[in-house]
């Protein structure tokens, strides 16, 4: 018996350890990805994102809410930065339910958007469609 707990608690701890590096290594991996969309690198920000989940078994909705550019998600640093490359590939990424959810701030993307002014914009058009 006390065998079988040393072993549960030898395993809790070495998957606790294990967790801690491997939200390091994504953290690294999606280090630049606010460079990326800023730069309306779409070819650059989908080898990215498949990188992530090849490596890391994860998609754009389990790590979006978790990447701040500055204080701003990524869709609304792409479109801040009139990055329609990049912008339209994260929308398009996003289930429809994620983009009509609010944000950190309490206000979904439509909103966000047409309090900035930007809804003439081809990013808030393919949003729209999206939503």
């Amino acid at each position: 018996m006390l065998k079988l707990v040393k072993t549960s608690i030898a395993i809790a701890t070495l998957s606790l350890l294990t967790a801690g590096h491997a939200q390091a290594d994504v953290n690294e991996a999606l280090q630049n990805i606010c460079t990326i969309v800023k730069a309306d690198d779409k070819g650059e920000l989908r080898k990215k994102m498949k990188r992530v989940e090849s490596d890391y078994k994860l998609k754009l909705q389990d790590y979006y809410t978790g990447v701040s550019c500055g204080g701003d998600s990524l869709i609304r640093t792409a479109f801040k930065a009139n990055a329609i490359e990049a912008g339209t590939l994260l929308v398009k990424k996003m289930p429809k339910s994620q983009l009509n959810s609010p944000e950190e701030d309490g206000q979904t993307l439509r909103a966000w958007v047409s309090e900035q002014g930007l809804m003439d914009t081809p990013l808030a058009t393919v949003l729209n469609e999206r939503i």
